[in-house]
């Protein structure tokens, strides 16, 4: 699927030159995702409507060269890549917010809009939209659509698919469809909306998302406390839900988490601290008060050392801006790392922090655990140099344990990063053969010629 010289200046006909580059340096720009794997494409093109795209698609699908969508490339699993060369298609140009609806709750924007951008529009208005995946400074609502994100906000209030309320999306083939509604219920033949959402750029590219939007919480309130143990603080994190409360956040950070993002913010953390709960409510102020007061005891019960409330929104946005900076601050330990992020049960997280421990011990590579404790969403870091062999094939196999403890514990080996081409050689061990033979033939029918983001998802390993 090698791409033509007549195919590329057909690209550039439908796009334009500027918007279409073959240039090395150009490809270099777009070869990496943040998995820091390297793939350079065949091309670049960068459309501008979903006609553009059309377009794009039904050349690809006479000339047989592939297409792979791209955000912003901030993927944890590869999606993104290039890995059998091809057009990288880029979404940036497709930008615009086309419309906020504040009397339905409803908004409608294109793919490339950053999520931190709409986050801000939105609020702007006095409304709320609560996916916020760490990425979201740079990350796209289109690319948070292919890989369903999630975020620290998840806990009380969902993942990118319950917001999600329909989009138009540009078929391989080059058809567009459009699917769902832009009402608060509709059940009209199969969910298509769903299907398209974590579908990673396989079944379709997304040219326009319909978002369900709520109102803006009154009084937001941010407390971290610490704990001297790590099983002390997950055993919280049960404790707290347990009680019946649900925060808007529950989010934890390991030792080794915290001092890396002390050491590269100084934002004032205890480096001693064996974990941290960052613990957000949202809510009228009384509700607020009531609500602190519960989480205050429930720590101190369950064996926290110190409990502070932030003063103010500064205060709280410096401690979020530590948290969101933990996973790069996490190189300071190694050149490279294995990023996981699975999910168990809340009840079961201090059975996986206490296998977490294990690896890092049993290995002698440098652990990092931190995430979403409150819906049992744990990113594990394995700190290694792969140019060592020995430390690549203990961390390879350190994630194979891992992954068989998740499923053993009940739960999924990825909750918002996807599959890609990082995970695909594991998702055996979670879909049975009779579920990925349907899922396969579900990516033939959208994609005959196989020419959108092949590759990805589907492996043939172990």
């Amino acid at each position: 699927m090698t791409l033509s010289e007549r195919a590329f200046q057909a690209l550039r006909q439908i796009t334009g030159h500027n918007y279409c580059t073959r240039k090395k340096e150009d490809l270099v720009c777009y070869a990496y995702d943040a998995t820091a794997r390297k793939y350079p494409p065949d091309a670049v093109v960068f459309p501008a409507s979903a006609e553009e795209i059309s377009r794009i698609l039904e050349l690809a699908c006479r000339e047989k060269f592939i297409i792979v969508p791209r955000g912003s490339g901030s993927g944890m699993t590869g999606g993104s890549l290039a890995v059998n060369g091809g057009v990288v298609l880029v979404t940036s140009r497709l930008n615009r917010i086309l419309d906020i609806d504040r009397d339905n709750l409803v908004a409608r924007v294109e793919p490339g809009v950053i999520t931190g951008d709409f986050h801000a529009a939105v609020e702007r208005l006095g409304l709320f939209y609560p996916p916020d995946p760490a990425s979201s400074a740079f990350s796209t609502l289109g690319g948070n659509v292919a890989e369903c994100a999630g975020g620290p906000r998840a806990v009380k209030y969902g993942v990118t698919r319950d917001y999600v309320l329909g989009l138009k999306v540009v078929l391989p083939t080059g058809e567009i469809i459009h699917t769902g509604v832009s009402t608060a219920k509709g059940v009209v033949g199969y969910d298509l909306t769903r299907l398209m959402t974590g579908s990673e750029g396989t079944l379709g590219i997304i040219a326009e998302i319909t978002l369900r939007l709520l109102p803006l919480p009154e009084d937001i309130r941010t407390m971290t406390a610490v704990f001297p143990s790590m099983k002390s603080a997950a055993q919280t994190v049960s404790r707290i839900i347990q009680q019946g409360l649900i925060p808007r956040t529950i989010e934890y950070m390991d030792n080794n988490s915290i001092r890396c993002v002390e050491t590269s913010l100084n934002a004032g953390l205890p480096v001693d601290a064996a974990a941290i709960l960052l613990l957000e409510v949202d809510g009228s102020p009384s509700a607020n008060r009531e609500a602190l007061t519960r989480l205050e005891e429930i720590c101190r019960d369950q064996g926290a050392v110190d409990i502070k409330t932030a003063e103010n929104r500064e205060a709280a946005d410096r401690l979020w801006r530590a948290r969101k900076a933990v996973s790069p601050a996490l190189y300071a330990f190694a050149p490279d790392k294995i990023n996981e992020d699975i999910v168990v049960p809340r009840n079961r997280i201090p059975d996986m922090v206490e296998m977490i421990k294990r690896i890092g011990d049993e290995t002698g590579l440098v652990t990092a655990s931190f995430g979403h404790a409150g819906d049992g969403n744990i990113h594990v870091n394995i700190m290694l140099d792969k140019s060592d062999s020995r430390q690549l094939q203990a961390a390879e196999k350190a994630v194979d344990e891992l992954f068989d403890y998740t499923l053993l514990l009940g739960g999924t080996i990825s909750g918002e990063h996807g599959i890609g081409i990082t995970k695909s050689a594991y998702m055996g061990k979670e879909i049975g053969p009779t579920e990925m033979a349907l899922m396969k033939k579900i990516k033939a029918l959208f994609d005959p010629f196989n020419i959108l983001n092949p590759g990805k998802i589907f492996s043939t390993g172990k």
